[in-house]
């Protein structure tokens, strides 16, 4: 099945507008079994998804091994992103030296079997690694010595998306938007369209929320993310219902699907928003089974939003979110 396809960035790939993230097939979203995660990386596949992004701590590595085995009964290749940078122990800035980033993309190609990475992103790396040339350079040797073909940086600010972007490696950012988190819009995008760094989109749902279905009364396992993280306890809270307070996130998505109307799953629709944006390359939304694949990719074939239904998407970020999220991050 086709499917629209974007170039990300200068990478010389071109990549589907929708693509499929892998941190559920690892862990802290419940348990999600080899089975199932084989049969979300098929549908994907099969549907036409030609990106897949991953992380070398989603379940220890587990996400990546299981792209690995899913893709070697493939004939086709899709593009595959990883991270890395969140093994370090203790998380911080000094723990980027070249031995270790070199080890973890090694553990990285080991994992998903090969001998080049598409793309490497920084996992929402320590403030000061922005700053650190050896970090870089680094990154740059790896390129040279093709053990990957691109590096880009996952960010949790759009300050640290323009500090990243300054550096001319950079081929991708990957960033936190949807509906309830639009302010990469305002500068982050632009700026990157200007120098043609590729938008990997994440958290496109605000981890479900824009779903539709959840309700004040909804509960989440203890080793998911959206039951022990809802404070920032874990990482940063932004990664959490894009760090919408879980009752007003509710609140605002009833309204967001009345825009979307009784015919369009709102899914689908928060998902058309974000692949709609300018600069936008693919937008990420993560599935734990075969029907939401089939519900994201669904997006795909939408009808852009209508005027009126973006300026009412508008008016409820403004009325309900905007105090929440729009000055931290």
């Amino acid at each position: 099945m086709s499917m629209e396809q974007r170039p990300l960035g200068r990478t010389g790939a071109d990549v589907s507008v929708i693509g499929l993230g892998t941190w559920q097939l690892g862990g802290d979203w419940g348990d999600v079994d080899d089975d199932a995660a084989a049969e979300v990386l098929d549908a994907a596949l099969d549907a036409g998804v030609t990106l897949l992004d991953t992380a070398d701590v989603y379940g220890d590595g587990r996400s990546e091994v299981r792209i690995r085995q899913s893709l070697a009964a493939r004939s086709d290749r899709p593009f595959v992103a990883t991270k890395a940078g969140r093994r370090a122990d203790p998380f911080e800035a000094a723990q980027y030296t070249p031995e270790n980033l070199r080890a973890w993309v090694d553990r990285s190609r080991r994992n998903l079997g090969v001998d080049t990475l598409d793309l490497v992103q920084l996992h929402c790396p320590p403030p000061a690694t922005y700053e650190d040339d050896r970090v870089y350079d680094t990154l740059d040797a790896l390129v040279a010595e093709e053990a990957i073909a691109a590096y880009g940086v996952s960010v949790e600010s759009v300050a640290e998306g323009l500090r990243a972007i300054q550096r001319p490696g950079v081929q991708s950012l990957q960033v936190i938007l949807n509906i309830f988190r639009r302010k990469p819009l305002e500068e982050l995008l632009p700026a990157a369209r200007r120098a043609d760094v590729g938008i990997l989109a994440r958290v496109p749902l605000a981890s479900g929320l824009l779903t539709g279905k959840y309700d004040e009364s909804t509960t989440f396992p203890a080793d998911d993310h959206r039951n022990f993280n809802r404070h920032g306890e874990a990482f940063d809270v932004g990664e959490t219902f894009a760090g919408v307070p879980f009752e007003v996130g509710v609140d605002a998505a009833r309204e967001v699907a009345a825009i979307a109307g009784p015919d369009v799953p709102t899914s689908a629709f928060a998902l058309r928003w974000v692949i709609d944006q300018p600069g936008v390359t693919t937008v990420i939304p993560g599935a734990r089974n075969v029907s939401q694949v089939r519900g994201n990719v669904a997006a795909a074939t939408l009808a852009p939003l209508s005027q009126s239904q973006l300026s009412d998407l508008e008016r409820v970020y403004d009325e309900r979110i905007r105090a929440h999220v729009h000055d931290r991050w």
